[in-house]
């Protein structure tokens, strides 16, 4: 354990990159279906996953596990075997991405973009290791891999389709190649107030292969899911799984010397806090992980979410904020902004004579939620009203963009969360004080 705490910020996040994701190869054994394993883990490769498609219903529950720990120990490699450096947004890219393994992302669809990454690389003449975030946020469209490959133009499956597979080559290069400069460039445009930074290239691509794909094709966009298949659910497996991992997580940390005050000093810090291992240390870090996830569970228990694929990769996707600056202490304005917009608005829609849906346990709302968490930063800089007033923000809007992308971009949430930036932060600048101070450091 001396030696464990003595472990420099780098090869501590490494090593805990590569434990996070054994502990779902870890739980394949226990799952009620692992003689399915390997037909499972099939069907997964071989299925469509526009968004929301949850590997539970695919796959089954062990085929899920084994696919999140394949997802997880492949990130993992490459920031080691890369020698990247890691901090706050590696830790995120790893987490979210290895979240994904349950509802979109698999080893198949997730290398189309990483190949145009190597050849802007090779032409930029960049090191690898300089850009191993774009290599795991270039599958954020994933899902448009699989369908290229599996049934465009046609709305059903036809089976693997050379052409298509072509075609998902040509696309997938062409995301991955200008990924890396839409990275650096999208803190411009939120001013750092969206810890999903990465969401904003991916996004704004995802509205251009749409529109090029399929709107100016006149091909009609496939069909989401049924939603019969989000009914496959498993309330203890995500929670003992999810509590085993928190709770071993919480009694490490305090083992590496973690104390409460410590980590209530990352709760009241009123400062933008990019990475927590690097201005706290390891062990808050870790404490983070332990107590912001076993808080995303407690909201989804309380508020009856469905704790289907799609919720269960949702938990880690809210997570993997947990060392970008996210905590229990400026999460909670976005969850009460989106539960008093959700009852707000249903009873509006109510007056109206409407058809609401958007109640706080419905999928598409649970899904929205986890990303509009990457707004905290607005509630740590211009206090928790303004994290509500974002959140409910985000809840109006985060529907409604899947028709920008087809359904296609697993960054949805995230790409709402850049547009809420846009929209609101040069008015919180302008019009408060803490925002007035902001700009007298620019």
């Amino acid at each position: 354990m001396k030696k464990l705490r003595q472990l420099p910020e780098e090869t501590f996040l490494k090593l805990f990159y590569w434990v996070f994701a054994l502990s779902f190869l870890l739980a394949v054994p226990f799952m009620p279906d692992r003689n399915n394993l390997l037909p499972g883990c099939l069907q997964i490769l071989i299925q469509p996953c526009k968004v929301p498609t949850s590997y539970f219903a695919v796959g089954g529950f062990a085929a899920t596990f084994f696919n999140m720990a394949l997802v997880g120990l492949f990130c993992a490699g490459l920031y080691t075997f890369l020698r990247a450096e890691v901090g706050g947004p590696e830790t995120l890219s790893v987490i979210l991405t290895t979240g994904f393994g349950a509802w979109g992302i698999n080893l198949v669809n997730m290398l189309p973009g990483m190949l145009g990454v190597i050849l802007h690389c090779l032409i930029k003449k960049e090191r690898f290791r300089d850009n191993a975030q774009s290599f795991i946020f270039s599958t954020g469209l994933a899902p448009l891999m699989t369908d290229l490959v599996m049934r465009y133009p046609n709305d059903r499956i036809v089976g693997f389709q050379p052409i298509g597979f072509a075609l998902a080559l040509a696309v997938g290069v062409f995301i991955g190649f200008f990924l890396p400069a839409g990275i650096r460039h999208s803190p411009d445009t939120h001013r750092g107030y969206s810890i999903y930074s990465a969401a904003f290239p991916m996004g704004m691509m995802a509205f251009f292969l749409n529109a090029t794909l399929f709107r100016t094709m006149g091909i009609s966009v496939p069909p989401a899911p049924p939603a019969e298949s989000l009914l496959l659910a498993s309330p203890m497996i995500v929670n003992t799984f999810c509590g085993i991992l928190f709770g071993t997580a919480i009694v490490l940390a305090f083992w590496l010397g973690c104390r409460p005050r410590d980590y209530w000093a990352l709760m009241a810090d009123p400062d933008l806090v990019t990475c927590v291992s690097g201005e706290y240390g390891n062990a808050v870090f870790l404490m983070n992980f332990g107590v912001f996830g076993l808080f995303i569970l407690s909201y989804y228990n309380l508020i009856g979410a469905t704790f289907n694929g799609v919720t269960f990769g949702v938990v880690f996707c809210m997570l993997s904020t947990c060392n970008g600056g996210s905590h229990p202490g400026n999460v909670w304005p976005i969850m009460l902004g989106y539960v008093g917009m959700s009852a707000l608005f249903g009873v509006l829609s109510k007056l109206a004579g409407g058809n609401f849906a958007m109640y706080i346990n419905a999928q598409s709302i649970v899904v929205g939620l986890c990303y509009a968490n990457g707004l905290s930063p607005i509630a740590d800089r211009f206090g928790w009203k303004y994290g509500v007033l974002a959140a409910g923000m985000h809840f109006l809007l985060v529907t409604s963009v899947p028709d920008l992308h087809g359904g296609f971009c697993l960054y949805n949430g995230g790409f709402t969360a850049v547009l809420i930036c846009i929209i609101l932060v040069p008015t919180l600048e302008h019009f408060t004080r803490a925002g007035k101070r902001e700009l007298t450091k620019v």
